[in-house]
Order: C-alpha cells, then structure tokens, then sequence
C-alpha cells in the first residue's frame, strides 16, 4: 500500500524545519516511498514565469530519475501522493502542470498511475487583505516585513484587480481534474481546512469543494474547529494524518478495481 512518490508543495516562506514535521512522519507510514519536496519564498509572487520555471526544473528531473514518466512496460506504475499546503503550494503544483503537459502532452495520462491530492488551507480567493497576511506571516524579519507590505500596498494601486488575479486563477486552474497530468476526474482529492483559519477561510474552501463535486470530482473532506493556518496538523496530529491514511487507500482501492475490472 505504500507510495512510490511522495511530492510536497510547502506554504509560502516555509522553512525546511516546518515541512520535515510532515516528511518525518510520512516516512514512518510509507517508508518505501521517495520524497520530493517543493519550497515556495515568497519572491516567487514577483518573479517571472521564467524563474519559477527554471526553480522546478529540479523537480521534474527529480520526477523523471524516479521513472515516473516512463513507458517501458518492463517499469511498474509509479504511486503518486501530492500535498500541497495554502496558496504558495498551490501555486507552485500548477505551474509544475503546466510544465509537464508541456513536455509530455497527454503520454502520461495514458498511463495507469495511482494518485491522490492532498489540499492543506487551499485554495483561497485571494483578496489583497489575506494576501498582506500571507506575507506577513512568511516573512519574520520586521525590516523586510515593512518593505514587503509597502510594495505590496503600491503595487495594489497601481495594478488594482490585476494583483487578485493571480490567486484567482490558480483556484480555477484547480478545478482542473488534471492539475497534474497524471491526475484525472477520479482521482481522489482530500480538503484539510478550518473554521480558525484568518488567511484562508473555510468557506472559501467550501466553495471550491462543491464546485469541485458539481464536476464529479472524488472529494473527501476534513473541516477543523480550532487550528489556525496550515496547523491542523499540529493541533490535531491522530486526526490528520488518520485522514491522509484513509484518502490514500482510497486511491489504492480504486485502483485495484479500475484494475480487475479492466482485466
């Protein structure tokens, strides 16, 4: 039951330290499974397309090493288990799909490839307030705080609805069955979210839930009462990860009857 791949897509400004909470743990459940993980500064919401680009090359030729795009028969089909924290993360996943689809066109969807995504506090709508908090939350130095949210309040003026625009289009762009190309319409999506959280509110991710469910997506959910942004896990670790386990042999099961029924 394990996966052979695990991709991790951090929250805007996350440090190593933060996302190895998560590693550690999965390589307790899966200890068999390779993990690749995807940091998001915060530069990236000013860099260029180029850039970001250029910064996930890494990824696809770490995706690539591990045979997860590979034709050959004689190559098992790779098990792929996506997480994807808050805004950045997302961001960060679809520009990767596009990068593949890119590259691969639709060779990977003809594959048969185990998967599921897991959605930590997103997506968002994407507001200029929650985006200064998001920036404020990521960024610790006081100094380079200041600078940041009076860049971010000029360029609010200058460009108006253009900067909201981003975010929007990164929650649509997740509406996409095949946000990542070896993703489809059954592929099994997981909601981690909370009634506490200031930067992402719930019915915000409510919202793309049952929008995502009017398309016949496969949508589970798991709404907290109490944690704050991107902490669900740490105020409620059995729970969490009780939720990741479950979404996970979901995917498995699916797969064995998509399989047998083939057959």
């Amino acid at each position: 039951s394990d996966s052979s791949v695990i991709l991790i897509f951090g929250w805007m400004g996350a440090h190593l330290r933060h996302l190895q909470n998560y590693t550690h743990v999965y390589t307790k459940l899966y200890p068999n499974a390779s993990q690749i993980v995807v940091r998001c500064n915060p530069e990236v919401f000013w860099t260029t397309t180029g850039a970001r680009q250029k910064r996930l090359m890494p990824v696809i030729n770490a995706l690539e090493a591990l045979n997860c795009f590979s034709s050959s028969s004689a190559q098992p089909p790779p098990r792929i288990l996506t997480h994807v924290f808050s805004n950045g993360g997302s961001m960060q996943m679809t520009l990767l799909g596009h990068m593949l689809q890119k590259k691969y066109g639709s060779t990977l969807i003809e594959r048969s490839i185990t998967s599921t995504l897991i959605l930590d506090s997103c997506p968002g709508i994407g507001d200029l307030q929650s985006i200064k908090h998001a920036f404020s939350a990521a960024i610790r130095n006081p100094i380079l705080k200041i600078v940041v949210l009076t860049t971010i309040y000029f360029i609010a003026l200058v460009l108006g609805k253009r900067m909201t625009t981003v975010i929007e289009n990164i929650r649509v762009e997740m509406w996409n069955p095949s946000v990542l190309p070896w993703m489809d319409l059954h592929t099994s999506r997981l909601y981690l979210f909370s009634r506490k959280d200031r930067l992402v509110p719930w019915q915000d991710v409510t919202q793309h839930v049952e929008t995502a469910k009017e398309r016949g997506m496969d949508v589970r959910c798991e709404l907290f009462e109490e944690s704050e942004h991107v902490a669900h896990m740490r105020a409620e670790p059995e729970r969490y990860w009780a939720a990741v386990r479950n979404i996970w042999g979901v995917a498995i099961s699916e797969k064995k009857v998509e399989v047998s029924e083939a057959a």
